[in-house]
């Protein structure tokens, strides 16, 4: 080791983290990792024991933003076809509207895709290839239907005060394995609804916020350091240490400013680890085609997905793709045909993702959730009408890869979609099973914070185990 790892004449802990991941990038370190991080101080973002056995290890979230309809994808109904047109009770946006209106039958064919037969919308022909390895959660349900709070519940359990994202709970909870990343990055060209707060730390330290990339040329602003001599920029970075442990020394249980010091820390590493991590480039021209990559694409869902499976390669925890923003989104009300360039933007990518994490053997270790805010109604506004409108009381959701059932549907709707008759999973139900599947008991994960314990799935939650394998 150089002169450069050691601090007092202590091996510092980020050389000695640096060294060993250099030698491989492979998941069968991690234990060690964590285990020299937590010997030698490991600081806040140090991996960090589990509740129990973890069967997932990293975790991919593609989040569509908009609703996309579950009858039009994922829940096969063939009664709304037969019954097109035909009025029907219905629900509006709120518990006291309550109407009759024409059912819409899907424009979509559905067929039974792999070995298990599962039935996937024509609109997803990549993903019914790998229909073996979802697992579809058709009876997910929420508290209220309007994007703004649909889509801060679907993230932080809340669906009026912003709290913790599930990325910051799971940085806060499990740290991570790259001290030169940070250990929840969010894959982000346009702002969802509600903005920076659905991946926000809360309350929590700092340190835990989502980490925002927006694809293109400049993912991260200010990435690339403008050149100087080595020597007085290692002196500078040394006196501008020891002024903040000083500080720090002097204020024992500040988090916050212990939280910006590793914050600093991580800061560094980007620069030094993160245009590597980013460069799509940089991988054989057969696996960018795999994902539908041309060359020179920086910005594509398909760049944002390879992207992913690079950094969960290189030990970040949590890497969440936001899939477009409050425009152009998967919100369907004029025609269910808009669906069809949505999905043509993503399908391919979902699909090589998951291949190309098997292929690799980190979809053992990786859990996958596709997920949106809400679903669509089985009926349509007016005669007239082509769109579906929001709808909470019934939509869908998957997961994929380390400890689900693969070619498995979970929970039953009515013939319409629009009642669930077996098995719901509220969204504080989906996190439980989510940090279940992580190692973590979400009745443990708490934190106090102006005189109360909170944690992601607030005084609710049950893990779903019918959808464990």
């Amino acid at each position: 080791m150089g002169q450069s790892s050691r601090r007092d004449g202590i091996l510092d802990r980020r050389g000695f983290l640096r060294s060993t991941i250099a030698g491989s990038t492979g998941l069968a370190l991690y234990p060690a990792l964590a285990r020299a991080a937590q010997e030698r101080g490991g600081g806040l973002l140090a991996p960090r024991p589990t509740h129990h056995e973890a069967r997932a290890k990293n975790l991919i979230v593609l989040f569509l933003t908009g609703g996309f309809s579950h009858v039009d994808t994922f829940d096969y109904k063939p009664a709304l076809g037969q019954r097109h047109g035909k009025s029907v009770p219905s629900f509006g946006l709120r518990p006291d509207e309550t109407t009759d209106r024409p059912l819409l039958g899907s424009p979509f064919r559905f067929r039974p895709c792999g070995q298990s037969g599962l039935m996937i919308s024509e609109l997803f022909p990549n993903l019914g290839r790998m229909a073996d390895e979802l697992c579809v959660i058709r009876t997910l349900h929420t508290d209220i239907v309007e994007h703004f709070q649909a889509v801060l519940a679907m993230h932080t359990g809340s669906a009026t005060v912003p709290l913790p994202s599930l990325g910051a709970w799971l940085s806060h909870g499990l740290g991570t394995f790259n001290p030169n990343l940070p250990s929840y990055m969010v894959l982000c060209e346009n702002l969802p609804y509600a903005g920076t707060q659905v991946f926000s730390n809360g309350f929590l330290p700092p340190i835990h916020q989502g980490v925002r990339v927006v694809p293109g040329a400049d993912p991260i602003p200010d990435l690339h350091p403008p050149a100087r001599d080595v020597s007085l920029v290692e002196l500078e970075r040394l006196m501008l240490a020891g002024l903040d442990h000083d500080y720090a020394r002097g204020r024992p249980d500040d988090a916050d400013v212990r939280a910006r010091i590793a914050s600093f820390d991580v800061a560094r590493g980007m620069m030094r680890d993160a245009p590597e991590a980013l460069a799509a480039a940089a991988e054989p021209a057969a696996v960018r085609a795999a994902y539908g990559i041309p060359d020179g694409d920086v910005k594509s869902f398909a760049y944002q997905c390879l992207i992913a499976r690079r950094l969960v390669e290189r030990g970040v925890r949590v890497v969440e793709i936001i899939d477009n923003g409050t425009s152009n989104n998967w919100d369907s009300h004029g025609d269910m045909r808009d669906h069809i360039p949505k999905a043509a933007r993503v399908d391919r990518a979902i699909a090589a993702l998951l291949a190309d994490l098997k292929s690799r053997g980190l979809l053992d270790q990786t859990l996958v959730a596709i997920c949106t805010e809400f679903g669509r109604t089985p009926w349509t506004d007016s005669p007239t009408s082509k769109g579906r409108n929001h709808y909470a009381k019934a939509f869908t959701a998957l997961l994929a890869g380390a400890g689900v059932k693969g070619g498995f549907a979970y929970g039953s709707t009515d013939e319409f979609g629009a009642r669930i008759i077996a098995d719901p999973v509220h969204v504080h139900d989906y996190h439980a099973t989510i940090l279940h599947l992580m190692g973590v008991d979400h009745t443990r994960l708490v934190y106090r914070y102006a005189g109360r314990d909170f944690r992601l799935t607030d005084v609710d939650g049950q893990v779903v185990s019918g959808v464990l394998a």
